[in-house]
């Protein structure tokens, strides 16, 4: 699992784009009062879009099967959308995995009538969601003891990671470097004693001390991305790294 390091230096693109005042949870939040409702819409969406596969896991965690997890799925986001959910957003908790999670759970408490998902959301698909691929990633085990809301976490959390290592992917390629990111991206999971740099610098004809020095912006800018990509979750810059140590923590329980 890729992870961020502790390095520091200069940004990169990856943070340009998550300033505060125009991420898209702080849009959806300041809609709580009514300013551009439309612009808050457009902003959940591409969020919901981004992290349902958490809500997914938690709802097949609970025990539903494939078919009636992907009906509650979708069912949830159509009515997350359509209806006034706003309202119950706290703002003294503005952690967008907070607030999913909880209208989840109020969702799931009032649909106990199963003979009715044939008929959820009126054959409407709100968004375009690989519940296949979810399916294969998650990998369910009889003897998997993981409670729903650990499984929630975990699924977060590794969420945000491909979700900044796409960021980083995009980053190199528009510089005309994604053979490079290719290369290297080994180096984002790999103990700092196991990777084999002479390699590297032999199939990317370059010298061992420019990989190593290629390896380092690569983390450096890997944890940029990541938290970039968790700006876009919370509600003000301050809760950023309390986010950061919450995705890592995610992993260990």
């Amino acid at each position: 699992m890729p992870h961020p390091t502790s390095e520091s230096g200069p940004q990169s693109n990856c943070f340009g784009a998550a300033q505060f005042g125009q991420t898209h949870w702080s849009v959806v939040l300041s809609a709580a009062g009514r300013q551009n409702p439309s612009h808050a819409a457009e902003s959940l969406e591409k969020l919901c879009s981004l992290y349902w596969r958490p809500l997914y896991a938690y709802i097949r965690r609970q025990g539903q099967n494939p078919h009636d997890a992907q009906d509650l799925t979708q069912e949830f986001f159509l009515r997350l959308l359509k209806k006034d959910y706003l309202n119950a957003v706290d703002q003294g908790k503005g952690r967008f995995r907070s607030f999913l999670l909880a209208a989840l759970k109020h969702f799931l408490s009032n649909e106990r009538d199963r003979a009715r998902a044939q008929k959820r959301g009126g054959g409407q698909s709100p968004l375009p969601l690989d519940f296949t691929g979810e399916e294969t990633h998650l990998g369910f085990q009889p003897a998997d003891s993981l409670t729903p809301e650990i499984l929630f976490e975990r699924r977060w959390a590794t969420t945000l990671l491909e979700q900044a290592l796409a960021r980083l992917r995009q980053d190199y390629a528009g510089q005309g470097k994604e053979p490079l990111f290719e290369q290297l991206k080994t180096t984002l999971t790999e103990g700092r004693g196991s990777v084999a740099y002479s390699a590297l610098a032999t199939s990317l004809n370059m010298s061992e001390a420019a990989v190593k020095m290629a390896a380092h912006r690569l983390r450096r800018r890997y944890r940029e991305c990541l938290r970039a990509e968790i700006a876009q979750t919370v509600a003000t810059a301050d809760e950023i790294e309390d986010e950061l140590r919450h995705v890592m923590s995610a992993f260990a329980k």
